[in-house]
């Protein structure tokens, strides 16, 4: 190969331009300063774009941490902004690009094109478009993750981009089904044998298995009611022997599913009755008051928050409503399908959730927000609360909170106990 090229990454000050240049209103109101200089909007433009070019060109180079580095900067980019028009002029050849990453590259690399793959479809949305890509990468995406040759992460990457993908740009059922059977052929591996019924082994599988598992759990959110109903029947008496495995992951994940598909299946008939609710509430209560010795304190108090959930949505048809905030907009997820489809889309966009749930219209069409909210620049300007103000505020909620938790020690003191 060649020598690799000095590839300068996408850098969060390139991500700080929260593009304005597609509407000014997009920003958030943090990322105003108060009296700062005007910015060349149009010339910043043109910078992203030239850098961003390069950076596709890299993706062909002989060098493959120069391929790596250059689909990981595109990912940067392709998280934090909204590309829309420029992504537009180059998807065929971001596609070929992917395409020839995956199938000719190592771990590392393939697991940097998936996740670009992922990124290019949510830039897209739905459309004639968006199917053209995954026509192309989706028999690329099968083969890798039933491949069992291929390392575990490309294949649990090219699970989860699998899954997404199909999410996006999906209108033909066919195509549906089948990606969900791909699916079910690794995640069901995972169900212990007739031989083996006293509990789950994590293996070096494990990471694949969650990943096709909550890619699967996706695309059931999409189906129809009637193809709802056959897959709660196969898999709704088997997943509760995943929440014995020794991996904390595939529990939360098998948890998870079980409070969706039985939020799912009451949805389709109101008279719903599982055979086994009393094992499976005991198992659950189990997890969520599990106090194991030989467990991290940090794993058992996430284990026990999920699965106090869990058990609230089997028990009482009960969802804790969560509040999600960006910019002056509020969402609430307020059911188990709502909180898988974020769950997902946050695991892939990471800290360009917010900006996308902002201006992405795909988005907002999926989670129902209406058409962006356009605000100038003035009015983000009078909503910025002031530096001082934000100090103060700080300062009150830091004092309040030190001694609502002194109380809670000097509580716990008197009383003897110890955590």
């Amino acid at each position: 190969g060649g020598q690799p090229r000095n590839v300068q990454p996408f850098s969060d000050e390139d991500a700080s331009i929260e593009t304005m240049s597609h509407c000014s209103g997009f920003s958030d109101p943090a990322s105003f300063t108060e009296d700062g200089p005007e910015v060349d909007e149009e010339a910043t433009q043109e910078d992203l774009e030239y850098k961003l070019k390069g950076f596709i060109d890299l993706t062909l180079d002989k060098s493959a941490k120069t391929r790596q580095a250059a689909l990981e900067s595109l990912k940067s980019a392709f998280s934090s902004k909204i590309l829309y028009e420029f992504v537009m002029e180059r998807r065929m050849t971001l596609t070929d690009s992917i395409e020839r990453c995956i199938k000719k590259g190592k771990s590392d690399e393939q697991c940097a094109a998936a996740g670009l793959a992922c990124l290019l479809c949510v830039q897209m949305g739905s459309g004639i478009e968006s199917e053209e890509i995954f026509k192309t990468l989706g028999p690329v995406l099968k083969k890798i993750v039933c491949d069992g040759t291929a390392s575990i992460q490309a294949r649990q990457a090219c699970a989860t981009c699998l899954g997404i993908c199909c999410f996006i740009v999906t209108d033909d059922i066919t195509e549906l089904y089948s990606t969900m059977e791909c699916l079910e052929t690794i995640f069901t591996k995972a169900y212990p044998r007739d031989r083996d019924t006293n509990g789950v082994s994590s293996t070096h599988n494990t990471v694949l298995h969650i990943s096709a598992l909550l890619a699967w759990t996706l695309l059931l959110t999409i189906c129809p009611m009637n193809e709802v109903k056959k897959k709660i029947e196969m898999h709704l008496h088997k997943l509760p022997s995943l929440l014995s495995c020794d991996d904390l992951n595939m529990r939360i994940a098998a948890g998870e599913t079980l409070a969706l598909l039985f939020e799912l299946a009451r949805e389709t008939d109101a008279d719903f009755f599982y055979e086994d609710m009393e094992l499976l509430t005991e198992k659950l209560r189990a997890l969520a008051t599990d106090g194991n010795k030989h467990r991290a304190k940090v794993d058992k108090r996430k284990q026990r928050s999920v699965f106090r959930d869990v058990l609230r949505a089997v028990e009482e048809r009960d969802f804790p409503t969560e509040m999600v905030k960006f910019g002056p907009e509020r969402m609430y997820i307020d059911c188990w399908v709502k909180k898988q489809t974020y769950d997902t889309f946050k695991e892939i966009l990471g800290s360009g959730m917010q900006y996308h749930l902002q201006s992405n219209d795909f988005l907002r069409n999926v989670f129902e927000l209406g058409p962006p909210v356009m605000l100038d620049a003035a009015t983000l300007k009078t909503m910025k609360i002031s530096r001082f103000e934000r100090h103060l505020y700080n300062s009150a909620a830091f004092k309040a909170r030190t001694k609502a938790r002194s109380k809670c020690r000097d509580k716990r003191a008197d009383v003897g106990e110890f955590f």
